[in-house]
C-alpha cells in the first residue's frame, strides 16, 4: 500500500468520477471510514472554506498522486514585495498582513485586512494571485477557536 499525503488542502489533478471534477479545491481526509477521502467545499465563513460532511472516497491509495498540496488558509506575513501577476495588478508589501484563501477552482486568493474602529476587519473581496507568487508568504501562528467565547476581548 502506498503512503498517503497528510490531510489538508490540496487541488485535484484529475477527475474523480463525476463526483470530483479535475482542477477543484478540495480538502483530503486520509484516514477514516470507510476510507481516505475527498470533500468538496460547501461554501465560505470569513474567506475560508466550509466542507461538506460527506465526501468520496478514493478508488485505491495510487489517485492520492493526483492531488496537488496547497498552503493552508489561514494569515500570513508577506516576506518581499510581490505583484498578483504578470499584469501588476496589485502589489503586496514587504510585511504586510495578508489572508490567504482559495476559490472554488483552488486558485489562491490574497486578503488585505484593515484596522477599523471597530477592530481588525476582513474584505469579502480579494486578488487572485498566481500559484508560484505564494513563496513570499510567511504563515503567522494564530490561535484557533471554533466559537467566539463571551469572557474573551476582541480587537477594539
Amino acid at each position: 500500500m502506498s503512503s498517503l499525503p497528510p490531510c489538508g488542502l490540496y487541488r485535484t489533478r484529475r477527475a474523480l468520477g463525476s463526483s470530483i471534477p479535475e482542477g477543484r479545491l478540495v480538502y483530503f481526509h486520509n484516514h477514516g471510514d470507510p476510507g481516505p477521502g475527498l470533500y468538496l467545499p460547501s461554501g465560505w465563513s470569513v474567506n475560508r472554506a466550509r466542507w461538506h460532511s460527506h465526501g468520496t472516497t478514493l478508488p485505491d491509495p495510487q489517485w492520492a498522486q493526483h492531488l496537488e498540496p496547497l498552503l493552508a488558509e489561514g494569515l500570513y506575513r508577506v516576506r518581499a514585495v510581490f505583484t498578483c501577476c504578470e499584469k501588476r495588478c496589485q502589489t503586496f508589501a514587504e510585511d504586510q498582513l495578508v489572508q490567504l484563501g482559495y476559490n472554488g477552482m483552488a486558485e489562491p486568493i490574497l486578503f488585505i485586512p484593515e484596522w477599523t474602529s471597530t477592530g481588525l476587519s476582513f474584505p469579502t473581496q480579494g486578488t487572485l494571485v498566481d500559484r508560484e507568487r505564494l513563496s513570499q508568504l510567511v504563515p503567522l501562528k494564530v490561535a484557533e477557536s471554533q466559537e467566539p467565547s463571551a469572557d474573551r476581548a476582541f480587537l477594539h
